[in-house]
Parts: structure tokens; sequence; C-alpha cells
């Protein structure tokens, strides 16, 4: 009588296997590596978020250390000591900064006199405009509102009154004082920044190539020590000539709306024309920013639709041909960069670090960007952020 032999149990399969010299990962490994990066990612997004008082002055002094280095070692090549061509590099920077504030704080001082006086007569214009026009949808949409919560109130009924109990109603006055201190404490906290970048920034332009140096040493093959000068070498080119040019186009917009504005008889316009140089850092809306802030100066000044379009119209024909002719022709296409990228660069940098995100997002973008056109798996990534 024969036995039947039993039937093969099949074997498990494990998780990764080897076959053929080949590790084949299974779906569950592959969906966890998947989530642990997605967990990476947000993890480093909300470092960046919650992080923006430790990182915005780190990020600013790396910024001013590439546009101060040329001028340090210009100095070096004439037998200055290093440490002494930091601190007079960072001193003039900061003199230079401060004559101009001073020689332009009367303008300024005006222009923050009329805002309450502007704002006022902006609403009576407006209300001048609509005249017996009926309510506006947002109006109507209120009223609604109040409607709806008297009805709500009423169906409630009237609020228990408990015998021996009397509803006291609390109003917190105002209080200068109050405000003052915080004000203080505000400014107290910003100096401390900007003392905080300084500093940093005159360490970071004496000690030069040394952290690259260390960088390099940690690096274990002769090619990713290559790669990695490449980067570096690449990055700093990038952003040097990237700042010296926002520089060199955002003082000539400001220098050229400054004259028209005065050519065409606008009150202060050297502060309207220092206004248009630094919202010229903010691409795409610094350009809109100033329009409409100058369309309104020009209707206030001159009392006439006409008026405000000319001078918002000249804003923006500066601006225009700045950002089509001039900076193009200064950025190299390598430098370059895709106008969707920079859009969403500056969506998620000004979401993270506020206004200050808003200026750092191209040069934060570039460094990105070079990153990624010297490392193999990232080129795609590089070519999708060019032009």
């Amino acid at each position: 009588m024969s036995s039947a032999s039993p039937s093969p149990v099949p074997e498990s399969r494990p998780a990764s296997v080897k076959e053929s010299g080949v590790i084949v990962r299974s779906a569950p490994l592959r969906g966890a590596s998947v989530a642990l990066r997605v967990l990476a990612l947000c993890a480093a997004v909300a470092t960046l978020h919650f992080a923006a008082p430790l990182l915005l002055p780190v990020v600013l002094a790396i910024l001013l250390f590439y546009a101060l280095n040329p001028i340090v070692n210009l100095f070096t090549r004439w037998w200055v000591p290093r440490a002494l061509a930091s601190v007079l590099v960072v001193a003039a920077l900061v003199t230079g900064i401060g004559a101009g504030a001073v020689a332009l704080w009367p303008q300024v001082d005006a222009v923050v006199a009329k805002i309450p006086d502007g704002a006022a007569k902006l609403r009576t214009t407006f209300r001048r405009a609509r005249g017996g026009a009926p309510d506006s949808a947002l109006e109507r949409v209120q009223a609604a509102a109040k409607a709806i919560d008297s009805a709500a109130a009423e169906a409630k009924g009237p609020a228990e009154r408990r015998p021996g109990v009397t509803r006291v109603e609390i109003e917190q006055p105002i209080r200068v004082s109050d405000w003052l201190v915080t004000g203080g404490i505000g400014a107290i906290g910003l100096m401390g920044q900007m003392v905080t970048i300084l500093f940093l920034t005159i360490f970071l332009l004496n000690e030069d190539d040394s952290f690259k140096r260390k960088l390099v040493r940690q690096m274990e093959s002769r090619g990713s020590k290559r790669v990695t000068v490449s980067i570096l070498n690449d990055i700093a080119r990038r952003i040097q000539s990237f700042l010296w040019v926002q520089l060199i186009t955002s003082s000539l917009v400001a220098i050229v709306t400054g004259l028209v504005l005065w050519w065409l008889g606008v009150e202060q316009p050297a502060a309207w024309g220092l206004l248009a140089g630094l919202m010229n850092l903010v691409p795409y809306f610094g350009a809109l920013v100033v329009a409409v802030v100058l369309a309104a100066v020009g209707f206030l000044q001159f009392g006439t639709l006409e008026g405000a379009a000319l001078v918002a119209g000249a804003s923006l024909a500066i601006t225009t041909i700045e950002g089509m002719f001039i900076t193009p022709h200064f950025i190299s296409r390598a430098a370059s960069l895709n106008h969707v990228a920079i859009f969403l660069a500056i969506a998620f940098w000004s979401w993270a670090w506020g206004a200050p995100g808003m200026l750092l997002a191209v040069p934060l973008l570039m460094a990105i960007k070079a990153v990624c056109d010297h490392v193999e798996g990232l080129k795609g990534f590089g070519e999708f952020l060019g032009e």
C-alpha cells in the first residue's frame, strides 16, 4: 500500500530576498520607505518654519558674506590683514546705510505723517463715488449675518438671571504704555538680530575658505571631494553674481523712479524711489505693490484718475524694462530660474519666514539649483528649476 507523499508547503517569502544577485524589495518595504521620506520632508519644513528666528540671521549673514567677500579679497591683495579688512568692509556698509537713512529720513517722516490724512481722504472719496448706490454685496452679507444672530438670540430666550447676581461687563482700557513696552521689546530684539548678523558676517569673512576646506576633508573619495568643491564654487559664483546684479538694478530702479516722480511733480520722490528700489528685490509682487501705492499717492495729490494712472504707469514701465531687458542681460542662462519655480519659492518662503522669506526666496532657490546641477540623482529637478 503506497503512502501519499505530503504536498510541499509553500515557503514564506521574506520581505527582501536576493535573486540572481539582485536584491528585490517587497511592496510593504517600499511603501515604508516612501512614508519615511514624506515624514522627513514634513519634519524639515516644520523645522524651517519654527526655527526662523535662529535660521534667518545665519542665512542673511551667509548672503552678506558672498556679497562682501570679493571686496575683502581685494583688500587682502593690497596687503591688508584679512581680519582688519573684514571689519572695515562691514563698518563701511553700516556707515553707508546709516548715512542714507539720515539723509532720507525727512522725506520718509513726511510720508508717514500724511498716511492718516490720506487714508481718511481715500475713504471719503470711495463713499462719494458710491453715492446713493445700493449696498455692496459685502454689506448685504454682513446685514444678513447680523439678522441671523439676532434671530438665534431671540430663539434662545433671555439669559437666565440668578437672584443676587449682577451681570458686569468689563472694558479693558487701551494703555499706550503697553504699546510702548511691546514696541520697545520688538526693537531691542531686532537690534540684537542685526548685531548677530554683523558679527557673524565678520567671522565668516575672516575665516574665508577654511569652512570649505574642512568640509572637503570630510569627504571619503577624491571624486566626492571634487564634486563638493565644484558645488560650493558654483553656489558662490551664482549667488555673488545674483546679489550684485540685484543691488545694481534695484539702485537704478530707485534712482530712475525718484527722478521720474520728481519730474511729474510728486511730493517726496526720494522716499517713493527708495520704496521702489527695496520692493524690486521681490519678483512680481514688488512691482505690483509699488504701482498700487503710487497710484493712491497720485490720486491723493492730483485728485484725478489720470494722475493716478500716470504715476502708476511710470512705475510699472520702469520695473518692466528692468525685469525684461536689463536683469536678464547680466544674469547668465545657467543661473536663470523658471518663473513657476520662482513663484512657488516665494509662496513657500513667505509662509515659512514671512517678509524676509520673500526677499531670500530667489537666492535660496539659486543655491538649491546649483546643488541639483552637480548631483547625478537631482539633475532632473535642476532642469525643472531652470528655464
